[in-house]
């Protein structure tokens, strides 16, 4: 395995939460609030003058909206990863839409205001694309300089969307969706966290809502180019049975050639467009 990047450059907690909270737009005063402690607290830590009680990082990360891992300032090696893939001119899985988006359009067309959250939006081409046609879009990823990018793309096309950067092993959602849209990233959820996550991402689905997702699959014959430490492959047809109780539109594996990374090699994928017809 190639050694390991580190793009936070091991910065300290309180850097990281200066960072972080600037980012988010929070004053010293609305994060305490937020955490139950004194500005003069987040003051502190920020300036390295103390640092937060152990037992208040999860608390923080979950504010922040990032890993108790990226808040000590350890980058995970997916992050360092797309961190330098993003960096480089150009948009790395370019600019044109995922055909998903097209399918999405097509099942749900924005005749009323739609929410929808892109999970894993890299450079936010799909974000943008879909903002651009009426959808009221939220997206988030790991690598801040492919957010960087996507908000750039958004002012360029006249659109907005509501970019954040979170880790999907440890995101929370808060609001409501009528469309949750994931493409090409849930193998780097930790088997373990597999099924909390997509609890969750069902629970916030609307009634009547859609879950448009693809998995890369795991298949005898097909090599796993990424290391298994961070890449985790779905076994066929595990996807669909998370969602056995929704009505699905599209069910479907196949397999396609891919460039990523300048080295040919390819991939199997089940894709499912589903609609959630009932409360559990």
């Amino acid at each position: 395995m190639r050694k390991r990047d580190n793009y936070m450059n091991e910065l300290t907690i309180g850097q990281v939460i200066y960072k972080k909270r600037k980012e988010l737009g929070f004053t010293q005063t609305s994060l305490a609030e937020l955490l139950n402690v004194s500005f003069q607290a987040v003051s502190k830590w920020e300036n390295g003058t103390s640092t937060p009680e152990i037992t208040l990082l999860p608390m923080i990360a979950k504010t922040l909206g990032c890993s108790i891992d990226s808040l000590l300032g350890h980058s995970t090696e997916v992050a360092s990863d797309y961190e330098q893939r993003y960096k480089k001119n150009g948009y790395y899985w370019g600019l044109n839409p995922n055909y998903l988006c097209y399918e999405l359009m097509q099942k749900m067309p924005p005749i009323k205001p739609l929410k929808v959250l892109d999970i894993g939006c890299g450079e936010g081409k799909d974000a943008v694309f879909l903002a651009r046609n009426g959808y009221k879009v939220t997206a988030f990823d790991i690598a801040e300089s492919g957010l960087a990018k996507g908000r750039e793309l958004a002012e360029r096309n006249g659109t907005y969307v509501d970019f954040f950067k979170a880790d999907i092993n440890d995101f929370e959602l808060t609001d409501d969706y009528d469309i949750i849209f994931c493409s090409g990233v849930l193998h780097y959820i930790e088997p373990m966290k597999r099924n909390e996550f997509v609890q969750k991402v069902r629970s916030h689905t609307k009634l009547g809502g859609l879950n448009i997702i693809n998995v890369f699959v795991e298949k005898p014959y097909i090599r796993n180019h990424e290391s298994k430490k961070i890449s985790h492959l779905w076994k066929s047809g595990e996807l669909f049975t998370h969602f056995y109780d929704w009505k699905f539109h599209t069910m479907e594996e196949f397999m396609f050639d891919c460039n990523s990374g300048g080295v040919p090699h390819q991939h199997c994928m089940n894709v499912m467009i589903a609609k959630k017809v009932c409360e559990p």
